[in-house]
């Protein structure tokens, strides 16, 4: 049924109260993903420990402790279809989890429901994980403000939170006026697949319907390859098994890879995906592949594998745009956090800070600032401290962004729009 739709991946992103599980469960019981029985079994549960709103919740959190306790879960139950796509649900549990599976994208988002509470507005996690989102390339953005049973479905505290997380948006490079935002309940399935008669004011689509607004994403087909490595896995009788999502170009099988910045060369033998033998590969998918002259300790997370003719470009340094969310005191010349860039997570100096920028119009506001702090947009020269693959933004968008980490929390989040490449003697 779902294979000749077209397939998106959705990140449900917000703050850690603020419905987002409960989201994500109701999606799935109203598109018949999670059979109401099921629900009906959780409602017992919750009830009997006095949690009764919480069934949806349930859901998603009882698979999470299947996950945890090592049981392989039928993927159905991170995945729903609507008219017009079949979507998997990004997993973006608790906070600190979420920004770093968010990062590394395990599997990229093609678009994101921010969950907000209506009581609340916007929060510190709120702000985070819209930057990162747009940092990290998702460009379709729908809203839901949830938890309006608790405000009486007021249609004045929907039109102020909408304007509060308007200007949030509009910062970060997303346009408020093509953004839907949706009044809804999640606990009550208000708003959720049809239009709900407690917000007669509210005339746009529910959340299913919005859904079925997004643009389908487009396969970067005419790139050269790029499959950043998650995993290396060794298997007796096959050999070596590389494992990452094809973020541009196509693998085929008798294809000449190099990796880097290994610098290794093999051939790729077979493509496996869902257990099944692929002829080739494309943008999206997440594959493990067998490569001929390729060992286990040759290859490791955070290397790139691309065709023989075109490897993927290791940086001797490189120049970057960033937008500082936060930081304890400031960023300077010498400060070495951590750069996450796809699969890969290395310590990065800061050389210079070439230019401080009007984060609005990327106007020049300071040539060589001495310090940036919060809310600061810039340009700054990059040194990694060990190789690291990294393409330029107009190039090869995919493997061109990254967020900066520090002391657990997200700093910054950038693009690279300069590389010095390394000489790599090939």
């Amino acid at each position: 049924m779902a294979a000749d739709k077209p397939h998106m991946n959705l990140a449900v992103i917000g703050h850690i109260d603020h419905g987002k599980s409960t989201t994500v469960g109701r999606l799935m019981f109203e598109t018949g993903a999670v059979p109401p029985h099921i629900i009906e079994n959780y409602r017992k549960e919750a009830e009997a420990k006095g949690k009764a709103s919480f069934e949806f919740a349930w859901v998603m959190d009882s698979l999470k402790e299947e996950r945890e306790r090592g049981i392989t879960i039928d993927i159905a139950h991170k995945r729903f279809d609507t008219a017009k796509y079949y979507f998997t649900v990004v997993d973006c549990p608790g906070h600190r989890d979420f920004v770093k599976n968010m990062i590394t994208g395990a599997s990229q988002a093609d678009a994101a429901v921010l969950v907000v509470a209506a009581p609340d507005g916007v929060m510190d996690q709120t702000k985070e994980h819209v930057f990162l989102s747009r940092t990290l390339g998702i460009n379709q953005l729908i809203v839901a403000i949830n938890k309006m049973d608790a405000v009486n479905y007021d249609q004045k505290r929907f039109e102020e939170v909408k304007k509060e997380l308007s200007n949030l948006l509009q910062m970060v490079g997303f346009k408020p006026a093509e953004t839907l935002f949706i009044p809804m309940s999640a606990i009550k399935g208000v708003n959720i697949s049809k239009k709900a008669t407690e917000t007669p004011w509210y005339t746009g689509p529910s959340l299913l319907e919005a859904l079925d607004t997004l643009k389908e994403p487009e396969k970067p087909v005419d790139k050269p390859l790029r499959v950043p490595i998650q995993d290396v896995y060794s298997i007796s009788g096959i050999g070596t098994v590389p494992v990452g999502r094809v973020e541009t170009g196509i693998m085929k099988k008798g294809m000449k890879v190099s990796f880097m910045p290994a610098n290794k060369d093999g051939e790729v033998k077979s493509i496996e995906m869902h257990h099944e033998e692929q002829p080739q590969a494309l943008p999206g998918d997440n594959i493990g592949f067998n490569v001929r002259g390729i060992g286990k300790n040759d290859i490791r997370r955070g290397d790139v594998c691309g065709p023989a003719d075109a490897p993927p470009t290791v940086a001797e340094q490189f120049t970057a745009q960033i937008v500082v969310l936060q930081h304890p005191s400031a960023i300077t010349a010498g400060y070495t956090p951590v750069f996450h860039c796809h699969t890969a997570q290395i310590a990065c100096t800061f050389l210079e800070l070439k230019k401080k920028l009007d984060p609005r119009t990327g106007q020049t506001k300071e040539e060589n600032p001495t310090f940036l702090k919060a809310g600061d947009a810039a340009i700054v020269e990059i040194l990694p401290s060990r190789p690291l693959v990294i393409e330029n933004i107009k190039e090869i968008p995919q493997l061109g962004r990254f967020a900066i980490r520090d002391m657990g929390s997200t700093i910054a989040a950038g693009m690279c729009i300069g590389i010095k490449p390394k000489q790599i003697i090939r």
